[in-house]
């Protein structure tokens, strides 16, 4: 136990010297979506970014395949755009802000030690991902809303960068999401655009009360 509780504060301490340098990241995504019922995984390929803007952590999302979707987390609003139908559904992230910091802090930059405001966390010990040593974390949500979406969520860390490459999280009813990061870049300029939807004047756009996100 006294190892393993060891090798726990070496990985949240690899993570917070990330988050002391991070200024933003891009990689490259694929995520698999299992339905249990169906027995059936879904696959989504795309980019993700990362900024940090003064004491924010912003994050794009592009989803290019199967289906073209962007999802833009900033300035309190989680904005979902779906080029297809040309249209963009805004939720209200401040109603439920402690559930998605605590998902932005699975990500690029959010820190080891902070984690453990939101979650219980364990070491489950050392496993490679495509090739890479890995640290492996067992994360259980404190937060009700949180812990009824994802009771149960897995952290594979590179050691040496102090960033997750591999994320699993686990549904109440046996779904669950795998999400794989590679070409992983850190500190790098973003341009602007990345953070921007892709809209014109005829983008229809929807409010919600931000009890949910997409999917």
């Amino acid at each position: 136990m006294a190892q393993s509780d060891a090798k726990l504060q070496a990985v949240l301490n690899a993570m917070d010297r990330a988050q002391q340098n991070f200024r933003s990241a891009e990689a490259d995504f694929v995520w698999g979506v299992y339905t249990a019922v169906v027995q059936e995984t879904d696959i989504q390929k795309g980019k993700v970014y990362y900024r940090r803007q003064g004491n924010e952590i912003q994050m794009a999302l592009e989803v290019s395949d199967p289906t073209p979707k962007f999802v833009l987390l900033m300035g309190g609003r989680l904005q979902f755009f779906e080029p297809r139908v040309n249209r963009v559904t805004v939720y209200d992230t401040e109603k439920n802000q402690a559930a998605f910091e605590s998902f932005l802090a699975l990500g690029f930059g959010g820190g080891g030690h902070s984690m453990e405001k939101s979650y219980e966390i364990r070491y489950q010990g050392a496993e490679k991902v495509d090739g890479m040593e890995t640290d492996k974390l067992e994360l259980a949500p404190k937060n009700e809303k949180v812990k009824n979406m994802f009771p149960r969520i897995l952290l594979w860390i590179d050691p040496a960068r102090g960033i997750s490459v591999q994320q699993q999280l686990f549904q109440q009813d046996g779904d669950y999401r795998l999400a794989k990061y590679s070409d992983i870049q850190l500190n790098r300029k973003l341009p602007d655009s990345a953070f921007k939807l892709k809209t014109d004047s005829k983008t229809v756009v929807q409010g919600s009360a931000g009890e949910d996100a997409p999917k």
